[in-house]
């Protein structure tokens, strides 16, 4: 995250009450913008299992 409050933090490390403040304030119009809504749509949809290969960890058994 290039600013704010978790500047410094990966935006799948972001806390979903912040995704929610920034679904409810409006999402920059950006590149940051965007991968944040699609942030926000990965935790409101309990998905970030999907994340598991891209950070090099096992996939969790179903």
């Amino acid at each position: 995250m290039p600013f704010g409050k978790y500047e410094g933090r990966v935006i799948a490390d972001l806390p979903g009450e912040y995704l929610n403040w920034f679904a409810r304030e409006g999402f920059p119009r950006s590149e940051i913008g965007r991968l944040l809504a699609l942030m926000h749509e990965i935790d409101h949809n309990g998905l970030s299992d999907l994340l598991r290969p891209l950070r090099g960890e096992p996939p969790q058994d179903a």
